[in-house]
């Protein structure tokens, strides 16, 4: 059996990253994988190469009911949630009353109207305050039902389908940001997921919501499959920086705006000044103001960068102008595996965001110079149609 200290949680899985030979670390209260013997280079390419499986069960699966539910889920972030149609999934974010990010998350339109409904993913160290926040806020107008006995996989890259349609034929029809229920062969028997065709690597691939008890049972029938090799947290990381996606804590939190972080692409119309349904979420004044434009407003903005010299430029290293200036701090940052050359995510002010912009880098001390690049680092490969 694995083992873990007393103040960690074990997710279904763990016997079988032991078994892996994977080295297990604290993550979010959780003893997870961070890599498995080929290593956190190999995983990663391995990734954009073909199939990597990844084991999400961290994750915090709640659904919200009733007729109520998108209207009621709508008050609580600046995103469509109404006008989303049945099977369609849509990033979202938790905000608090200054604009603030609590945290981001995904979703899905399992038909509440009907009987069905919102299907809902949030970071596994957020998820005890997430769903204590939403059953705060709206638990009054639709049931807001935690679903810990759910587990979640991750199955990332160019060849997840591949594997996937092997084992769950009509799984082709799924584009990105789509999901439904489906049965998954294992062995003589079918286990019943809901999957969606989504992930954050950058790759086509799938998050696939299965029963604990069926979990170990469908990570093996993955991993037996040719094309797909564990992945650990480790690449996980690497892979979601190179494709410019956000990490929860490091790149935003309750301190940023999705203005400020430059999430203004998951904002729709229909929330914004002078749509159908504008403001009525936590933070509105302020963030539609800084989606205006207006002077002041917005004080500092997140940015890609790419170090100009072949040093690696880590999370938390200062920002400063070529004058020696502080002006912000990396929140993210590696030696991208893909394009084998360093690349960060971190906050500068307004004048400093441009594309080309040069900055430094403080190293140890020493400036690296760094130039401000548009994201993702690496183009995304979803699968649209």
């Amino acid at each position: 059996m694995a083992t873990t200290p007393d103040n960690l949680l074990l997710v279904p899985l763990n016997d079988l990253h032991v078994s892996l030979g994977a080295r297990m670390v604290p993550f979010a209260g959780y003893s997870m994988p961070v890599q498995y013997p080929a290593g956190l280079m190999a995983e990663h390419i391995h990734t954009r190469t073909a199939a990597g499986l990844f084991d999400v069960s961290h994750m915090g699966q709640l659904r919200l009911a009733g007729p109520d539910a998108a209207a009621a889920f709508e008050s609580l972030m600046p995103v469509d949630v109404i006008d989303l149609p049945v099977g369609k999934q849509r990033y979202g974010l938790l905000l608090n009353d200054e604009g603030g990010i609590i945290d981001d998350l995904m979703f899905v339109n399992r038909d509440y109207a009907n009987g069905g409904d919102i299907f809902v993913i949030v970071n596994g160290a957020c998820k005890v305050n997430d769903i204590a926040h939403i059953q705060a806020k709206i638990g009054s107008r639709c049931q807001v039902i935690p679903m810990p006995e759910r587990a979640l996989l991750a199955l990332q890259g160019p060849q997840a389908i591949t594997a996937m349609q092997r084992l769950c034929p009509g799984i082709e029809k799924l584009v990105f940001m789509t999901g439904g229920q489906f049965e998954v062969a294992c062995g003589a028997q079918t286990v019943s997921c809901f999957i969606t065709r989504s992930g954050y690597t950058g790759e086509d691939g799938f998050e696939i919501s299965v029963h604990a008890d069926d979990v170990a049972k469908l990570a093996n029938t993955l991993l037996a499959q040719p094309e797909v090799k564990p992945v650990g947290l480790g690449a996980r990381n690497s892979l979601r920086l190179e494709a410019g996606l956000c990490l929860y804590g490091n790149d935003i939190d309750t301190t940023t705006t999705p203005v400020e972080a430059g999430l203004n692409w998951a904002l729709q119309k229909v929330r914004r000044a002078d749509g159908a349904r504008a403001g009525g979420f936590p933070g509105a004044t302020k963030i539609l103001a800084q989606l205006a434009g207006n002077t002041g407003a917005t004080t500092r903005k997140r940015v890609g960068l790419m170090a100009l010299e072949r040093i690696p430029v880590r999370d938390h290293t200062p920002l400063q102008d070529l004058n020696g200036q502080p002006i912000g701090e990396v929140t993210s940052g590696l030696l991208g595996p893909t394009i084998n050359q360093p690349v960060a995510m971190g906050y500068v002010p307004p004048e400093f965001a441009a594309l080309g912009t040069k900055i430094n880098a403080m190293v140890r001390g020493k400036p690296v110079p760094m130039q401000v690049v548009a994201m993702p680092f690496v183009p995304t490969n979803y699968f649209r149609g």
